[in-house]
């Protein structure tokens, strides 16, 4: 019989089904992974922008993982949304009991319509409770910044920012340089070597859930076993692709395509 391989997305619920666990779960089913969630919090969301939050109690996330892994299991799993430090907490809790691997952080704070998604009281917590726990982080660089207190304008400020967020304790990260100017660099680091994923910039406005969509698709990867550079490097060839042929769906800033190996355009 063949293998199913499983992966767990812990975030939250974008209504408008271009982020969160909705993006997460087309990408889980796209790379070829059953996708599981715990979510963490439910917005009320659209291209433009998010009009309500309500976050759900520790004890119904604890519930909801512990419901997945006790009888489907995780090959892997990422984090996004988590709202704030009791909820980091269970999480981080929870993914030690049930001794949980190939995990990716995603340490999402803020959305691309510039809604606050992390509560900033919620960042020590992030720092000191689940990074430690993580095969790989990927901020982008408003994150890095928040997560190190470095103003990162030069590519040195990059490196060392990768240094200090895997002396927290993860085992690799990858900082996003979409918000960088020209083409769009990543630096991924495993606490030896430093390498570079370039692509070439996209102009576009269908760029929703970028950030949700590639941290998915390094947790779909790690799941079906591949190494963890190659899984960062198919993963940022598919997000790639996946801006590349995204399509508008809102007056707003449109999904990306996470299907585009699939449909006929």
């Amino acid at each position: 019989m063949k293998k199913v391989f499983k992966a767990l997305t812990i975030a939250g619920s974008d209504s408008g089904a271009g982020a969160g666990i909705q993006a997460d779960l087309k990408t889980f089913a796209a790379l070829g992974v059953f996708g599981t969630s715990a979510i963490t919090a439910i917005t009320a969301q659209n291209t433009k922008g998010v009009t309500q939050i309500l976050e759900l109690s520790p004890e119904l996330i604890a519930a909801q993982i512990d419901a997945v892994v006790s009888d489907i299991g995780a090959d892997a799993l990422k984090t996004g949304m988590l709202a704030n430090s009791k909820i980091i907490e269970i999480v981080a809790g929870k993914i030690r009991e049930h001794r949980l691997k190939n995990l990716v952080v995603d340490p999402v704070m803020v959305a691309k319509s510039g809604d606050l998604l992390l509560r900033p009281e919620a960042i020590a917590a992030l720092k000191s409770r689940l990074i430690p726990l993580a095969t790989i982080v990927t901020p982008n660089l408003p994150e890095a910044e928040q997560l190190t207190g470095i103003r990162l304008t030069r590519p040195q400020a990059v490196k060392e920012a990768a240094r200090r967020i895997v002396a927290m304790g993860a085992r690799s990260v990858v900082i996003k340089g979409g918000h960088r100017k020209g083409p769009a660099v990543d630096l991924f680091y495993d606490g030896k070597k430093f390498r570079e994923l370039s692509a070439p910039r996209i102009r576009t406005a269908n760029t929703h859930g970028t950030g949700c969509t590639f941290s998915a698709a390094i947790a779909a990867n790690l799941a079906k076993g591949e190494k963890l550079e190659s899984a960062v490097a198919h993963a940022k060839s598919y997000i790639t692709q996946a801006i590349r042929k995204g399509f508008a769906v809102g007056a707003g800033h449109s999904p990306v395509h996470h299907f585009y190996r699939f449909w006929k355009t």
